[in-house]
């Protein structure tokens, strides 16, 4: 598995005061990607490659805090360039970078 696609909420994380904003990696797919041979980076995150819309990116994921799923950090240029904002559903397309 190296590209994974799905649709998933755009969501804000109120637990700090900044705004970040995630969108959810479905749960089907968190075991496979946790089992992917890799080098270990902060977090337990894992680098990707992501395309919504018309605008790819690189960053990383990161494990969710309930587990069993992974958070995908979606910053303002994408949000801005894409006309995205919380509660929209998003079609994601993420490659996972070795």
């Amino acid at each position: 598995m190296d590209e994974i696609r799905f649709t998933s909420e755009l969501w804000r994380w109120e637990s700090r005061r900044d705004d970040w904003y995630f969108v959810t990696v479905p749960a089907q797919f968190a075991e496979p990607i946790a089992d992917m041979p890799r080098e270990t980076r902060g977090f337990r995150s894992v680098p990707v490659r992501v395309t919504i819309g018309g605008t790819t990116w690189t960053t990383s994921i990161f494990p969710g805090e309930s587990g069993g799923t992974y958070s995908l950090p979606v910053k303002r240029s994408v949000r801005d360039a894409e006309g995205i904002a919380p509660g929209d559903r998003v079609e994601v397309q993420v490659e996972l970078v070795q």
